[in-house]
């Protein structure tokens, strides 16, 4: 296992203050200035299920409300909505300076039977074709400050094979749809309560991005004022992260300042384990830093 994974990991493993109460890390995630999105999503996930015996998350629907402190650790208060035969339901209030950052619902459900179908899985070449997303920072980190090369090259815990790569400093107009493949090779031997959480936090990458594509932007252009505004994920199958994951990803719809993002992730065998959608704010940026 990797540092990067075991920081992943260490983050995840929140801190109980009080029955319903919870602690976690804000540093270690994805990105310095603010809280990764996902490591929210995640440690609120992670909160609610603490509360909860014998079932499994279906599906989280969660809204980011400031941005998060990372210089600071998380609260995460829990109300225990709703206990029933079959399905349970929590709601986690995330608090930074005593102010809500987040608040998300998530439900869970025993293990049921029904009828199954899903989408068959876009089709794309192995991830081992693709450029590690190590190897792809490498050739522009020339093209950042000085000061930021050591955040830009650090190890990450998520493994990325972008599909259709574009140059982040001058991307190409394209179309909205978004492929990856991903994975955490120290997620081996997880329980099914961690493998939620690590696909939790790794469903917020790329995500936004995908609305970006059609108008020739990235993060790095300087010209989008963006955040995620909200999230909902919906776990359908079994999660063992350690093995690869296509991340296929769309933007049916941006305007009004927002962008509207969805995906659907499946294993390398083509099975649909989960589904992603998000909004964000995507505005253009007042000043050209």
């Amino acid at each position: 296992m990797t540092a990067a994974e075991r920081v992943l990991l260490n983050l995840l493993n929140i801190e109980r203050l009080e029955v319903d109460l919870f602690r976690g890390t804000g540093s270690g995630g994805e990105t310095p200035t603010r809280i990764f999105g996902g490591q929210v999503i995640a440690q609120a996930l992670a909160a609610a299920y603490r509360t909860v015996d014998d079932r499994l998350c279906h599906s989280l629907h969660a809204y980011f409300i400031r941005a998060g402190d990372p210089s600071i650790p998380v609260i995460y208060q829990v109300d225990r909505a709703r206990d029933g035969g079959s399905m349970t339901t929590r709601r986690v209030v995330a608090i930074q300076h005593g102010q809500q950052i987040l608040n998300m619902s998530a439900s869970f459900h025993v293990k049921d039977e029904g009828w199954d179908h899903h989408h068959a899985m876009p089709q794309t070449k192995a991830p081992e074709h693709y450029p590690a997303r190590e190897e792809l920072r490498k050739k522009y980190k020339d093209k950042v400050p000085e000061k930021l090369r050591g955040e830009l090259m650090r190890e990450r815990p998520i493994e990325v094979r972008e599909v259709d790569h574009l140059d982040p400093f001058k991307p190409a107009k394209s179309d909205d749809r978004n492929q990856i493949w991903f994975r955490m090779p120290g997620a081996v031997g997880a329980d099914p309560i961690t493998q939620h959480l690590i696909l939790a936090y790794a469903s917020d990458m790329y995500l936004m991005s995908s609305g970006m594509r059609p108008h020739g932007l990235s993060w790095f252009t300087g010209e989008i004022n963006g955040a995620s505004l909200d999230h909902a994920l919906w776990f359908h199958a079994p999660v063992q992260f350690e093995n690869w994951h296509l991340y296929s990803m769309d933007s049916p719809w941006s305007g009004q300042g927002r962008n509207f993002n969805r995906g659907s992730i499946y294993t390398e065998d083509g099975t649909l384990i989960a589904s992603v959608a998000q909004e964000g704010l995507m505005r253009k940026a007042r000043k050209r830093p």
